[in-house]
Parts: C-alpha cells; structure tokens; sequence
C-alpha cells in the first residue's frame, strides 16, 4: 500500500468535471496540494455524504491552496450526473478500470452486493513533489474521514499558513 513519504503512483484518467477530459496525476502538481479522496460508489449514503461534505468545506480547503478530486470506479458520465445532483463544487475521477485502486491498493469487495474491487473509503494527500504527505484509509465503508485532519494535512503540505 501507498505510505507517507512514498512517491504518489502517477496515472491517467478521464476527469468529470461537467465535461468529460483527462487528468494526470503528475500533470496536476502545481495545484498541489492535491487531496485524493476516494470513495467506494456514487449514489450511496455515506458516499454521498462525504463528497458533500467535502463541498460545503472547500473554502477551508481553498484557503491552503488545495485542490480537492473525488475518485471512484463509476463511469465519467455517472460522476457527472452525481455532481450535478449534488451541486458538488470539484472534479471527479473514473477510475472504471480500477487501475488506480489498485496502484494505491486500496481495493474491497462488496462480496455481500457482488460487487468487487471497488475503492476503499480514503483520503491521501499529495504534495507539489509528488510525494504522498497524509494518508488515511478505512477498512468500513461507513466511516467518513476527519475533515479537519485532511484539511491540516493539505496545509502542511505546502498551502497556505493556518
């Protein structure tokens, strides 16, 4: 698994963000930070949830200059449905080939639903280097992480002061 003090495995893939494009991670450093975080499926609650929590904290995030992506497995064009539902005020990111997922190793099953190798709930945050500076995952699906902390975390990693 990806730790604190790894190089942030880089990757491709497409960026909803009202449109449909393309993301690579090391295209991205000079919007580092970047908080990473990743969510099992859209449309569910605690999903739901947590990617409308990270909306209503973006300014806190905006303050230390850090740009927020969610990631998940779903298509680019459910992501941009889910965003619009939601009025959600960042990109998202289709890892529908799990390639990500698995780069991070941050993958679970759903073995109960039928559904495998879906993302862990987690959240890493990568510095203007590409070197992942925070990290946390959650082996429950139904545990949100500490906005607070993330948000501390992205200052730490190069945003602006506290």
């Amino acid at each position: 698994m990806v730790d604190v003090g790894d190089d942030a495995p880089d990757f491709t893939v497409p960026l909803a963000d009202g449109d449909v494009g393309s993301f690579t991670l090391s295209e991205r450093l000079d919007e580092a930070p970047l908080v990473l975080a990743f969510f099992p499926a859209a449309f569910t609650g605690t999903c739901t949830n947590e990617m409308q929590t990270f909306r209503d904290k973006i300014a806190a995030f905006e303050s230390v200059d850090a740009t927020v992506y969610g990631l998940s497995i779903d298509t680019p064009f459910a992501l941009n449905e889910f965003r619009r539902q939601n009025e959600l005020n960042f990109p998202l990111l289709s890892d529908t080939n799990r390639a990500v997922v698995d780069k991070y190793d941050i993958s679970m099953d759903f073995a109960s639903l039928g559904v495998d190798n879906v993302a862990k709930r987690a959240v890493f945050v990568v510095g203007s280097d590409g070197t992942v500076t925070y990290k946390w995952v959650s082996d429950d699906p139904g545990i949100e992480p500490n906005y607070e902390d993330v948000r501390a975390a992205a200052a730490d990693a190069g945003g602006a002061a506290d």
